[in-house]
């Protein structure tokens, strides 16, 4: 059994002081010697810590007592502090930068509002109730593009975003004018986002909004590879990609030479850092390992 863990988790609750549950959240990771990031706000609470095993068990325990909180959402996987550079632990606006703080309504059962909640069991019946009734789902990811890179649902809508902040104006362009009568299952790695995303497409006028309980990580912990996702799980970590199980498919493609990758590197021009897909033959070459397109720099 693994001696580390990573916590992947979220809450959303009214918090009367984000300012004073940051304080009390560093320091309980810092006596638990966890890393990781953590961002609190109004509307709840988000994070991902690493560390020995007993000490985040330690941490979710003690997080659960304060009332808001009692609710958190929490997936598992392996492995540990390191996987991370530092201990982050903010309070902001929004625990998801949306860029509408002002629209998402919060209350003690989570967002108000939003999607019906879809376990990864409930989603294959939804899915085959909608294919028989001649109304077929439409999987819309919640998250950044080049997450989608290297896995995504079966035929799954990928909206043009490089950040979360761009989903507004994608909702609002026209694009998805089409989707609005028909069910639409949104999904994020760990089911944070598309709580948000999912709310604001209903204040747009989608009809028929379900999103995925404990996104994606829920779902290949239940489904691993033989359901209706395919390739690999980006992560915010030093491990950047997770495979549910040995069957996972490549499906992203090296930017240099098209070879199947999962794998993300940073451009070698110390100016640019641009994350970009390359196989291990091309990001072993300096040169090659430059933004196909040219860098994007000031």
């Amino acid at each position: 059994m693994a001696q580390n863990k990573i916590a992947l988790y979220y809450a959303f609750a009214p918090v009367a002081d984000p300012e004073a549950v940051r304080l009390w959240q560093r320091a309980l990771c810092e006596k638990l010697g966890l890393r990781g990031r953590i961002i609190v706000s109004k509307d709840g609470i988000n994070g991902t810590v690493g560390g020995a095993i007993q000490a985040v068990k330690e941490y979710v325990r003690t997080t659960k007592e304060y009332g808001a909180f009692r609710g958190l959402d929490v997936k598992w996987s392996d492995g540990g502090a390191d996987d991370f550079p530092r201990l982050s632990v903010k309070a902001r606006e929004e625990i998801v930068s949306f860029g509408a703080p002002g629209e998402l309504k919060v209350d003690e059962n989570g967002v108000v509002g939003g999607g019906t909640h879809l376990s990864p069991e409930a989603l294959h019946t939804l899915v085959a109730e909608k294919e028989a009734a001649g109304r077929p789902v439409r999987f819309f990811d919640g998250r950044n593009a080049f997450e989608a890179q290297i896995g995504k649902f079966k035929d799954a809508i990928v909206p043009d975003v490089a950040t979360t902040h761009d989903f507004i104006r994608e909702l609002e362009s026209g694009k998805y004018d089409d989707l609005k009568d028909q069910p639409v299952v949104t999904y994020c790695t760990g089911g944070i986002r598309c709580e948000v995303l999912s709310s604001l497409m209903v204040n747009r006028g989608f009809t028929e909004v379900y999103q995925l309980d404990g996104g994606i990580v829920r779902y290949g912990e239940k489904f691993k590879d033989k359901g209706l996702w395919e390739g690999s799980l980006y992560v915010f970590d030093k491990r950047m990609h997770l495979e549910f199980s040995d069957e996972a498919k490549t499906i992203g493609a090296c930017a240099r030479c098209a070879a199947p990758t999962s794998d993300f590197h940073n451009c070698s021009n110390p100016e640019c850092r641009t994350l970009t897909l390359y196989c291990a033959e091309c990001a072993a070459d300096p040169e090659k390992l430059r933004c196909p397109d040219g860098c994007q720099v000031a």
